[in-house]
């Protein structure tokens, strides 16, 4: 699944990408079997299109696999030894460990000097130089230091002659013409061995930008393992890709002002690779579900029925199929429109109307059904059974029910709500029961009373 901390990298790249008509490469680094599935790929462009970053735009380019350029990978790795920028090592981890007496050192250099030639299980180490730091000088994290003797020689190519993913990201880096890398700042540790093999190939690195760690509330890294992390949940639990993509870009950005809710495009213009923050960016989901109410509430009326059919039918519908009533969903649906902040929620905002019974939650009933509203029931019964039935009128008949009974109007429509849609919270009262007709309104007002009443004796 797509995480929502690369979807937010990838937008930063596109937005730079297009602002200065460059082009968003999309490389599938698929060297590693067990972590490679066509399908996983499929879900990768899929995601990546619903955000808007798709081969549609002259931007995009590729995908490009890792795995389709092996030969690159493994010429570089020779070059490498051959200009003595590499040589082979015939250690394995038993005898490092047993010269170290330690697993958390890293490789103390044994096969430097030995001249060894390439070998069945001879790894080649890179050469990294024996004194000074590497130092990386990156957009966001400003100058950062590496001390070579922290480097170690690393592992490019394995003992079967497969080049390593830090070799064979940077051959297709700069087989590509990559001239920027943005990523999540878990992969700075990585960058000085990257950069050593870009300057060893004899190419300028890169423009490197560490993007901030996204986090949850708890202000702990967003886990998949214990976080909703997946764009592919946000957008099927009904969050607008328009939305996302505007909330995604202001985690760890912002364009200097106090506007929040603008199009990718206003956003792509104002896009500063500079203006990057360090701090950790806090994915609040409030805030997501807060932006995506608006876009809901701009949609026009049409779009907004289109994009809820999802959730008027099974499996996340409630009623039978055929208890669905189209007239009555649109007679309704723009009072929902300006409630709704996920789509998803449109089930439960309608659902009374398409049931047999109200869809009573405990918690409602116990809060509405306090003493009297037995009576205010009858009352209101009372006052509609002969009202016109529109919204006025029946606003009009409550209002003089109440005045019987010596509550205030919204008082009285707490258990009347309740009785009618099962719930104290919901859309406007007397619209909805103007929607569900007379005949089912009052045969509700009843069966609530009777549950009051409790049992015949």
């Amino acid at each position: 699944m797509f995480h929502v901390g690369g979807a937010r990298s990838a937008l930063f790249n596109w937005a730079l990408a297009r602002q200065q008509q460059g082009r968003f490469v999309l490389r599938i680094e698929d060297t590693d079997a067990e972590r490679n599935r066509p399908e996983w790929v499929d879900g990768i462009i899929s995601a990546l299109a619903a955000i808007g970053i798709s081969d549609k735009d002259p931007a995009f380019e590729g995908p490009y696999f890792q795995s389709h350029n092996t030969e690159s990978q493994r010429e570089a790795a020779l070059r490498l030894h051959a200009e003595g920028k590499a040589y082979y090592c015939a250690c394995t981890r038993e005898e490092l460990v047993q010269r170290t007496g330690s697993q958390q050192l890293g490789y103390d250099g044994f096969c430097r000097e030995r001249g060894l030639e390439y070998a069945e299980g001879r790894a080649l180490r890179f050469r990294t130089p024996d004194e000074g730091s590497t130092v990386v000088e990156d957009v966001v994290r400003g100058r950062t230091e590496f001390p070579n003797g922290a480097l170690e020689d690393f592992v490019i190519a394995r003992g079967s002659g497969a080049p390593v993913f830090v070799l064979a990201n940077a051959v297709d880096d700069i087989r590509e013409g990559i001239t920027h890398v943005i990523r999540g700042e878990e992969h700075l540790s990585n960058t000085p061995k990257q950069q050593l093999l870009w300057e060893a190939l004899g190419v300028r690195p890169p423009v490197w930008a560490h993007l901030p760690v996204i986090v949850n509330e708890k202000r702990q890294k967003l886990s998949k393992r214990r976080d909703k992390v997946a764009l592919e949940d946000y957008l099927a639990e009904g969050y607008l890709p328009e939305a996302m993509v505007n909330y995604l870009m202001l985690l760890g950005w912002g364009p200097g002002d106090d506007v929040e809710i603008r199009p990718f495009e206003e956003l792509e213009a104002l896009f500063r690779l500079e203006d990057v923050t360090r701090a950790a960016a806090f994915f609040d989901v409030k805030k997501l579900s807060a932006f995506n109410g608006e876009y809901i509430r701009r949609l026009p009326e049409e779009e907004f029925v289109q994009a809820c059919r999802r959730w008027l039918r099974a499996p996340y519908a409630p009623w039978a199929a055929e208890a669905f009533d189209e007239a009555a969903f649109r007679a309704v649906a723009a009072l929902a429109q300006t409630r709704v902040a996920v789509l998803s929620e449109i089930t439960r905002y309608v659902d009374w109307l398409f049931l047999d019974e109200p869809p009573y939650e405990e918690a409602s009933w116990a809060k509405a059904m306090k003493p009297g509203a037995e009576a205010m029931l009858a009352s209101a019964r009372e006052a509609w059974s002969g009202a016109q039935w529109t919204a006025e009128a029946l606003k009009t008949g409550l209002e003089a029910a109440a005045a019987e009974q010596g509550l205030k109007l919204g008082k009285a429509q707490a258990p009347v709500r309740v009785a009618v849609t099962g719930r104290t919270v919901g859309l406007p009262l007397f619209e909805s029961v103007e929607v569900l007709g007379r005949e089912r309104t009052l045969a509700r007002l009843d069966a609530a009373a009777a549950k009051l009443a409790g049992p015949a004796s």
